[in-house]
């Protein structure tokens, strides 16, 4: 049993630290901060091909998060990166392979493109 709570206190300390480690190199902005920069930005969405085809954020290239080591030559680093996801989980786990690779300029939108209430493109 003790050895059960000691796991559990590291398991969560842990995921406090990467937490706020996190967010000393990618920033979650709002649909509003988004929308003012994304233009300026290269825009990623990092969701699997298919669900980029039934809607996405107009402007947004696809790289989904399973193919973005393999991708990387075609991101700048000296441009902003916007990134985003259907909720943010998968953009988060993209900015940690970014950050790792030296981009600094990271951010994701906040909630996802489920959230999302600007315009879109389907195919």
């Amino acid at each position: 049993m003790k050895l059960l709570i000691i796991a559990l206190l590291v398991i969560l300390a842990f995921g406090i630290f990467r937490f706020y480690r996190q967010r000393s190199y990618l920033k979650t902005l709002t649909e509003e901060e988004f929308i003012k920069g994304y233009r300026k930005a290269q825009l990623i969405d990092v969701r699997e091909p298919q669900e980029f085809d039934r809607g996405h954020i107009l402007g947004a290239r696809n790289i989904p998060v399973t193919q973005l080591k393999q991708r990387l030559i075609e991101l700048r680093k000296d441009k902003p990166v916007y990134l985003y996801c259907q909720s943010g989980s998968r953009s988060a786990r993209a900015a940690q392979i970014l950050h790792k690779k030296g981009y600094e300029d990271i951010s994701q939108l906040k909630g996802g493109f489920k959230k999302w209430t600007g315009k879109i493109k389907t195919k």
